[in-house]
């Protein structure tokens, strides 16, 4: 199968109600794959979903983001993946009910990471699995580490890690603000929002959100992802930033037209 490949983040806080436990946002997420099918035509997809109320209470539970301390953390780990699954199995039937060929694609068991990166990763399944027109949903989970014994791995850096070596024309990030803005929209009015970012751009902004007191998040919890949007676009690949939670914006991205959000590129 030919044509582009998009790389789609369906973030957690979008896909679930992040106050109530282990709870989908079923409109949003039925909504969502109803755009993708109407927009998708016959550009290759690759979906990675985040955790919301499924993943991260249990993960936090147990601290497993800290890595193997003690075995009593030992039962997180199975806690946080069977969670993650009950999610992703959520996820692939409400796309799947729009006549889209979806696959789940478990990371947690063939993956490995030293220190939080990627140093294996199941690539040739998946290629495959494009190849035959198969739209593969994952989701990041716990996995197992050289140094950290386990840590989590998220899907914004699976998604960067893919981008790169699957060589995507673009990763859209799906979140609940409109994209990037100078400061935290959630906790004040925002004096810049940001339309476009070249790379030398947004380095510049990692390096002012960084600067800021952890206890401070300004950045509205994108630093990460946007750590994880520079490694896609150093390697050409361009990254939208889109809100969810507004009908027809996720099609206007993936047919790059319409946009509302923000676009991040190498210039």
């Amino acid at each position: 199968m030919k044509g582009e490949l998009i790389i789609l983040k369906l973030g957690g806080s979008v896909i679930t109600f992040k106050n109530s436990f282990e709870k989908a946002n079923l409109k949003v997420l039925r909504r969502i794959a109803g755009e993708v099918k109407e927009a998708i035509g016959d550009k290759r997809l690759i979906i990675v979903h985040g955790g919301g109320s499924f993943g991260h209470p249990h993960a936090y539970k147990y601290k497993l983001h800290l890595g193997f301390r003690a075995s009593s953390q030992l039962p997180g780990v199975l806690e946080t993946h069977m969670a993650m699954e009950k999610l992703n199995k959520i996820v692939v039937e409400e796309f799947s009910s729009q006549g889209l060929p979806t696959f789940p694609f478990q990371v947690s068991s063939s993956t490995l990471t030293s220190n939080g990166e990627i140093v294996l990763f199941p690539l040739n399944p998946l290629r495959r699995m494009i190849e035959l027109g198969i739209i593969p949903i994952l989701y990041g989970d716990v996995v197992f580490d050289r140094q950290l014994g386990f840590c989590i791995l998220s899907g914004d850096k699976i998604c960067s890690f893919l981008a790169v070596f699957l060589k995507a024309s673009k990763l859209i990030f799906i979140c609940d603000v409109d994209g990037v803005y100078d400061s935290n929209p959630k906790l004040k009015s925002p004096s810049k929002f940001y339309e476009k970012l070249s790379l030398d751009e947004l380095k510049l902004l990692l390096r002012k959100f960084k600067s800021f007191s952890s206890s401070l998040d300004v950045t509205g919890g994108f630093y990460s992802k946007l750590v994880e949007a520079s490694k896609a676009v150093e390697k050409g690949v361009n990254v939208l930033i889109v809100n969810g939670l507004f009908p027809g914006r996720v099609s206007a991205a993936i047919r790059g037209v319409d946009f509302i959000g923000t676009r991040i590129s190498v210039k």
